[in-house]
Order: C-alpha cells, then sequence, then structure tokens
C-alpha cells in the first residue's frame, strides 16, 4: 500500500502536467455489507483472483471474463495509467474537491429557482467543467431543469442503442447536531492514505467523479466510440428526484423511444463476502415505496382536564398496533433473492444445509415451500430479511402546540418499502383495517385514501405524495445465453476481478433515481464496481463518518473504462 504523502493535483491524461488545486467549501439501501478484509494494494491492482472452473451448472451460470478486443498502444498505457501511484494521487484531488462541495438536498426544497439551496449545484457544474476540460470539449452538455446534466458522447453507428451511466450529485444532509460526532469534517474530503472522508464519498460522487473519470481517459487515449455513450447526473436523488431525474427521462424518452436504449448502470449494490463466497451483487429490481399520513384529530381544551386517551396517545396505540403486525418474508418467484439463494448452493461451499434443502426443485413449486425458505434465510438478521418483506417505519410525527393545551391534530409519516410480488395497494388495505379496530374502540371515524376533509373525530389515512407511491420495479433480464447486457456486465466484472468472483442479480432494499427511467429500457443495473475487501461495506452512507476506499474508487474507474469498451464491441443492437 502506497504510504500517506502530500497530494499534487495533476492533469487527467497521460503527460500529467501540473494543473492549480480547486478550493471549495467544505441505499437502503445496502444489499450485504459483508466485506472480507484482508486484501493489499498489490492484490487488488496485480493478482486477480484465482481461477475456476465455475461453469456449467444450472443455476447461477457464470459467464467467461470479458476484456475488449480492439486495443491500440494508447488505451493500453491508459490501463497502466489508471493502477499508477500518479493516478491515485490525482484521483483524491478530483474527489476531495467534489466532497467540498456540500451539495445537499432537502425535503423541504421549493421549486429550482426560487428556492436559492439549490443554488450550490451551480458549484458542483462548473466544477466538473474546470476539472473535465475534454468532456466538455467532445461531449455535448444540455442541461435539464437548470441543474440536470446530461452529456452525450455521439457514436459512429447511430443503428446502436445507446449506453446509459446515470449517478446524482446532491448528498444526504450533514445533522447540525452531528457535526462534532464526525473523526474529519463531513465536507473537508480528508484523505488518510487509504479512505477518503466526507458526505457523499460514498454516496454517490466516487460514482460521479469515477465515470467522469473513465470518460475523460478514454477521450485522451483517441477512443472513438460507436455505441452513443449518455451520462445523466440528477440532482435530488435524495429527495426522490422529481427536479431531476423525472425531467432527464423525459428528455431521454422522448428522444430515443421506449426500449430505446441497450443499457443503464447507475448506483447500487456491490461486492460482497457470503457463505464463503465472494459475490458481485448489480441491483436488477427495486422494491416499491409508498408513504402514508396518519392524521388523528380529537377535540382539544385544557390540559388540567384531560380525557382517558387523547389524540398523541390514541396515535401511540395506532403505530404500535400497526409496529405489532409486521409483514411476513416471502419469497416471489422473480426476487432476484431467490436467484441468489440458487447461485449461493450451487456454487459456495459454506451455504447451509438448511437452506438448500427448502429451495425449490423448479419455479412452480408452493409457494409454501419458498415461505418457509423466507423464513429461514431471514435468520441471517434485518439486513437480508428486508431484501424480501415488506417494511414498516414511522419516521415523522408531530402533535401538540402547547404544555397545556391537548392536541387537536396528531400527524404521524409511516414510510413502507414494498416487497417484491406486492404492491403499495395491499399495504393501504393493512393500514385500513388496524385503524378502523383503533377507531372502534376510541369512537372514531376513518378516512381511507379518500378525498375528503378531515373531520374532529377521526382517523384520517392519505398518501403523503402520489410521486411517492411506487411499485416494485420490473425486474431487468439476466439471460447469459448468448450476448446480452447482464453478460457484459458479469463478463467486465470477472475479468477485473477474476473467475473466482461469481455474479449473481441482487436487489435493492431502496430505490434510486432508475424509478423514472423504466420506459426506456429493460435492462436497468444499479451497481457499484468498486470493491475493496478492506471496507465494510457502504461505510457511513447516510450518517455520520462516511468515507470511501480509495482502491475501490480506482477499480470503479477500470470498471466503467473496460464497460464502455465491451458495450462498444457487445453484438447488441
Amino acid at each position: 500500500m502506497y504510504e500517506k504523502r502530500e497530494l499534487l493535483p495533476q492533469s487527467i491524461g497521460a503527460d500529467s502536467r501540473p494543473r492549480p488545486r480547486s478550493v471549495w467549501m467544505t441505499l437502503v439501501q445496502v444489499v450485504f455489507a459483508l466485506i472480507l478484509l484482508g486484501t493489499t494494494y498489490n492484490a487488488l491492482f496485480s493478482s486477480p483472483l484465482n481461477h475456476g472452473d465455475l461453469n456449467g451448472l444450472a443455476y447461477c451460470p457464470q459467464v467467461k471474463p470479458l476484456l475488449p478486443q480492439h486495443d491500440t498502444p494508447a488505451l493500453s498505457k491508459l490501463d497502466e495509467y489508471i493502477t499508477s501511484p500518479i493516478f491515485l494521487n490525482e484521483t483524491v484531488v478530483r474527489m476531495r474537491g467534489a466532497i467540498q462541495i456540500p451539495s445537499q438536498s432537502y425535503d423541504d426544497l421549493g421549486p429550482v429557482g426560487e428556492d436559492n439551496r439549490w443554488d450550490v449545484m451551480f458549484d458542483l457544474a462548473a466544477y466538473l467543467e474546470r476539472t473535465f476540460p475534454l468532456i466538455h470539449k467532445t461531449l455535448e452538455l444540455q442541461k435539464v431543469n437548470t441543474h440536470g446534466l446530461l452529456y452525450t458522447w455521439k457514436g459512429s453507428e447511430r443503428s446502436l442503442k445507446p449506453t446509459v451511466f446515470m449517478a446524482h450529485q446532491d448528498v444526504v444532509p450533514v445533522a447540525e447536531s452531528t457535526i462534532g460526532q464526525w473523526t474529519h469534517p463531513p465536507f473537508s474530503g480528508h484523505f488518510d492514505g487509504h479512505f477518503i472522508w466526507g458526505r457523499g464519498s460514498n454516496d454517490c460522487k466516487n460514482n460521479l467523479i469515477g465515470i467522469m473519470e473513465a470518460v475523460e481517459l478514454l477521450i485522451n487515449a483517441g477512443f472513438q466510440p460507436k455505441r452513443t455513450l449518455i451520462l445523466s447526473f440528477g440532482f435530488d436523488e435524495e429527495v426522490s428526484g422529481r427536479e431531476g431525474a423525472s425531467h432527464l427521462a423525459e428528455v431521454l424518452i422522448s428522444r430515443y423511444g421506449k426500449d430505446g436504449a441497450a443499457v443503464i448502470v447507475d448506483e447500487g449494490a456491490g461486492t460482497s463476502t457470503v457463505w464463503g463466497s465472494t459475490f458481485a451483487l448489480p441491483g436488477v429490481a427495486e422494491k416499491g415505496a409508498i408513504d402514508v399520513e396518519l392524521i388523528i384529530r380529537m377535540p382539544g381544551g385544557h390540559s388540567s382536564v384531560p380525557p382517558a386517551h387523547n389524540g398523541i396517545g390514541v396515535m401511540a396505540e395506532l403505530v404500535t398496533a400497526i409496529e405489532d403486525n409486521p409483514y411476513e418474508p416471502h419469497l416471489h418467484s422473480t426476487n432476484p433473492f431467490l436467484g441468489l439463494l440458487q447461485c449461493g448452493a450451487a456454487h459456495s461451499p459454506e451455504f447451509p444445509s438448511k437452506l438448500k434443502k427448502l429451495l425449490p426443485s423448479h419455479d412452480g413449486e408452493t409457494c409454501s415451500k419458498k415461505d418457509r425458505l423466507a423464513l429461514e434465510a431471514a435468520k441471517a438478521g434485518d439486513v437480508v430479511k428486508y431484501l424480501f418483506t415488506t417494511s414498516i417505519a414511522p419516521d415523522i410525527i408531530s402533535g401538540g402546540v402547547k404544555s397545556n393545551a391537548l392536541p387537536e391534530r396528531t400527524r404521524v409519516l409511516v414510510n413502507h418499502r414494498v416487497n417484491v410480488g406486492d404492491h403499495p395497494s395491499d399495504v393501504q388495505k393493512k393500514l385500513v383495517k388496524i385503524a378502523e379496530q383503533i377507531a372502534s374502540k376510541h369512537n372514531l371515524t376513518v378516512h381511507a385514501f379518500k378525498d375528503e376533509p378531515e373531520t374532529p373525530r377521526s382517523i384520517t389515512l392519505k398518501l403523503n405524495s402520489k410521486a411517492d407511491t411506487l411499485e416494485p420495479a420490473p425486474v431487468t433480464p439476466t439471460a447469459v445465453d448468448g450476448v446480452t447486457p447482464y453478460s457484459v456486465l458479469s463478463g467486465t466484472t470477472r475479468a477485473l476481478y477474476g473467475e473466482k468472483l461469481l455474479v449473481s442479480p441482487g436487489i435493492m432494499a431502496g430505490n434510486t433515481d432508475t424509478r423514472y427511467y423504466w420506459d426506456l429500457t429493460k435492462h436497468i443495473f444499479r451497481y457499484g464496481p468498486g470493491w475493496d475487501p478492506e471496507q465494510e461495506g457502504f461505510d457511513g452512507v447516510h450518517t455520520v463518518d462516511e468515507k470511501l476506499s480509495i482502491f475501490a474508487h480506482i477499480k470503479g474507474v477500470q470498471w466503467y473504462s473496460l464497460f464502455i469498451r465491451n458495450m462498444d464491441e457487445a453484438g447488441l443492437a
């Protein structure tokens, strides 16, 4: 591993000319956050994982490593340069500069152009323009709804559907009360010789900068794409993407039509070690989502003469009843986690015998056996269970205005992530049933998901926003017979990390900006391609001490570069 040193900003190209340093102001969704420890820099960049014959099994067939066939001296030099100490220094400087721009997005942001908290996105766009001059000279940039960045690198063969890379520019806000808990300031971009620290380092400015670095390097090496490449960067993914990704997707679908793209790669799950095997887990599905407001209206009055139960007490009872009736684990036949279990059974020496016995022998096997399998698999813990279980999370509560006044209106927001095979309407039906039981006990009226006014003694259930109600995503095809987007992704990944690494479909417990892109292509992958066995999962994402292994980041840059070239050569329309 390289020793810590003062990092000097240099150009991204092979000539390594100095460039002045820029100075700037200082999920969910995670699938399997267990990472194998102990690999050094040389192991990551010089020694691929051991080879093995892992093909020919009925479940989870593994494709051969896929490397680009077309090569030039400049492209060969590019591959060497990405793994050099010079590039390591340069990429730290670029990541640090991006992290130092506090591009936070908030739930209560007003419209773009009216709320000045959006203006920080101008700083990030300007930083990208200065940092990646070749991209801004070569690619066409369209700004969508002011801050959405849509880059197009036109390919020479217009009949080929484009490749789309996605990332988001915004980050989760850092609560003022937690700043003192950070090991290094949240917008410092501090580098300790292995990890770079700060909000957005792992969600997902690493993807944003990594994609840009790969494209800048390819331009510098003289690469000319046959297949058009699109970079689509939203700016409010952390608050559902309504201002960013929804507008960007609309532009792309209008331009290329339904199923007009060959493949999309966005942020998502990465690589983890389970059952004695290492799996890359590109997300090929996402759970659905629904936010429901629970509102209780009860008479007010002086708190010196309280009733037996006021609105807050009844709301507490209602929330407790909801939490006391959780959803059972259920493995629908289309849930990719079932495929991962089959993959583990086929390839992993430590796969539990109990799970293997419960695996269905064919797709038509009864749901009861799959449910027993789900219950057994759920014993691994909540991070696993909620990949195939609808979740319930009361997240926001308010009620009352004064210590001596009874609350007249009490509100709770309950977030649900809907299991594959279920629907938001199932959640609504269950909530109505529970609310009716509480209402009957306290002589209240239930208004359930209807556009009608609240009444003085009532429980009202309503959708927080129709835009926040989302069906589970369509499942991406994962066939590997012949050349498919999934086989190209798998082959690229195994070329980078070695044939001992297994690729299996994964699922996202949270939601990404891809929710708006379903019509653009069936081939959507939520995948973080960078991997360092010394980093345990997505450290600090959405909380204190977010950080990123710089070596994982560099592997991600390698992956983006290889995937662009492999897609360019793939026999796909």
